[in-house]
């Protein structure tokens, strides 16, 4: 039952059966003869089939629900039962936002010390991809941001409040202020982080609120990138401090606080809401507590 579960999951999520069925690593006619048999154990249609996919019926929305949590539930058996055996270990799943990844290595740093028998992965997505991911199940925990687009069924710790810096060349006229202003951040020729990453729009309604549209040269989704760009002296960027720290700027680059206003945004981990928690997330949580502490 449990992985007819997983291939509900897998096409909610990829809404194409074949790409589903590549995500479970099984063919396209097993995944869809299992989720037939899923429909005649319930008794009920699951998935509105055409020509292709359309979606899943009323029924099927309820089911994914059960489905979410069962297939949680029995990761979460699992894990209880190799702790006892072995003590916290096997793999932590984690996303960061890409301008809280300085933080998640230091997170990652402190959990493995305390648990040298965990292995970790860290990806760096969207904030829309890590609570699509966080509700599939497909990672245990995300640093995103908690305070500024909805987080629905999660449980948040917050570990810091992002702020925000104008990064450009020191022979910028702008580059010799101790403070500047958002209003006068419109003109410049910026290097900003893609659209789809939040830290992107949260620049640009304060930017529209403040200064009008920004003037916008390049986009990326590569901090590495953004700072190889502006590192040349022709761009600046608006980055907070614990990215800008972690990135390789060259000395001819400043980073200026931005006021008028201050702007703070809180980042922090976030699980999905469990009872049992898994002991990898428990234990994750405990770290990421004495993380915000050092952090505050």
């Amino acid at each position: 039952m449990l992985d007819k579960l997983e291939f509900l999951i897998a096409l909610a999520r990829e809404r194409h059966f074949r790409r589903a069925a590549e995500r479970c690593g099984v063919s396209q006619p097993t995944l869809s003869a299992g989720i037939k048999q899923l429909e005649e154990t319930l008794g009920a249609p699951l998935v509105n089939r055409g020509a292709r996919y359309i979606g899943l019926t009323h029924e099927g929305e309820r089911v994914l629900e059960w489905a979410r949590r069962l297939t949680g539930d029995a990761r979460t058996m699992r894990q209880e039962v190799q702790v006892l055996k072995r003590g916290v270990s096997g793999v932590l799943r984690l996303a960061a936002i890409p301008t809280a990844l300085p933080v998640a290595a230091r997170l990652c740093n402190a959990f493995t010390h305390r648990h040298p028998e965990v292995r970790v992965t860290v990806l760096s997505s969207s904030s829309k991809a890590i609570l699509t991911m966080l509700e599939d199940f497909e990672i245990d925990a995300g640093v995103t941001y908690l305070d500024n687009e909805p987080l629905p069924n999660a449980t948040t710790l917050p570990l810091y409040r992002e702020r925000y810096r104008l990064v450009t060349a020191r022979d910028n006229p702008l580059g010799a202020r101790e403070t500047v202003a958002w209003s006068e951040l419109a003109s410049l020729p910026l290097c900003l982080f893609t659209r789809d990453m939040q830290n992107r729009r949260i620049v640009d309604e304060i930017l529209a609120a403040h200064a009008g549209p920004p003037a916008v040269a390049v986009e990326t989704n590569s901090s590495l990138a953004m700072a190889e760009m502006v590192g040349s002296g022709r761009w600046s960027s608006i980055m907070p401090p614990v990215l800008i720290d972690a990135l390789p700027f060259p000395a001819t680059t400043v980073a200026v606080p931005i006021v008028s206003p201050e702007v703070t945004h809180s980042v922090g981990l976030a699980v999905m809401e469990r009872d049992p928690l898994t002991p990898l997330v428990r234990a994750l949580i405990g770290a990421a507590r004495d993380l915000a502490a050092q952090l505050d």
